[in-house]
């Protein structure tokens, strides 16, 4: 009876991890193919044929869009997290602008490898904005943790150590340095066969770093 219970169990597991697996790369392909065509534009159906699922099976795993972006949403910012836990723990030993760069800087680097991940967020803040309110306030949610980090670090940089000028709201500041990665990544996106990532990233960088900069 034990012998049969413990299979039984072991059983359930292996079910529950391959259908963990299939949703992590439902996700990933929902999330490529977002980027590449659109919220709005890509039906469900569309998304089972290009992952070569039944919609049955893909409808069983996610049985709506919002319930798949939602889902989706909730994986990126998870692994944005990770992605700066390292720098969040390094922060107490830089200078403001040290943090600034590090923090935009590991976005940039992470993005490089991932840039269907950006522009996922991207497109999904701008088509959600007036069609999905659940989808739009989560991923306005998420977005608002990345720019808490930047006020916090802008806050910082005013009043502590003096390095950053103060005739910025700190608040407006962070979702205007915020906004400006997001749009620049998104321009890059579109004239990707004559503007390499680097290069356009880079000196919006410097840009963003030294106009936050007391005027000299």
């Amino acid at each position: 009876m034990r012998t049969g219970m413990r299979k039984a169990a072991a059983k359930r597991e292996i079910k529950q991890e391959r259908a963990a697996r299939t949703r992590l790369e439902i996700m990933e392909a929902a999330i490529t193919l977002f980027a590449r065509r659109g919220i709005l534009a890509t039906t469900m159906a569309e998304l089972a044929k290009a992952i070569r699922m039944t919609p049955g099976a893909l409808y069983w795993h996610f049985p709506t869009k919002e319930d798949l972006l939602l889902a989706a949403i909730e994986e990126l910012h998870e692994r944005f997290l990770s992605e700066f836990q390292e720098l969040s723990n390094e922060q107490r030993r830089l200078t403001a602008r040290q943090q600034l760069e590090a923090f935009l800087g590991r976005g940039q680097q992470f993005l490089r490898y991932h840039r269907e991940y950006g522009i996922f967020f991207g497109m999904v803040a701008v088509e959600s904005a007036y069609t999905n309110d659940r989808v739009a306030e989560s991923i306005r949610e998420k977005l608002e943790v990345y720019v808490g980090v930047l006020e916090n670090i802008i806050h910082h940089g005013q009043h502590r150590t003096k390095e950053f000028r103060t005739d910025v709201d700190a608040h407006v500041a962070a979702h205007s340095i915020f906004g400006g990665f997001m749009g620049t990544l998104l321009h890059q996106n579109s004239f990707r066969e004559s503007v390499a990532y680097d290069p356009v990233l880079t000196t919006w960088l410097m840009l963003t770093a030294d106009g936050i900069n007391p005027k000299r």
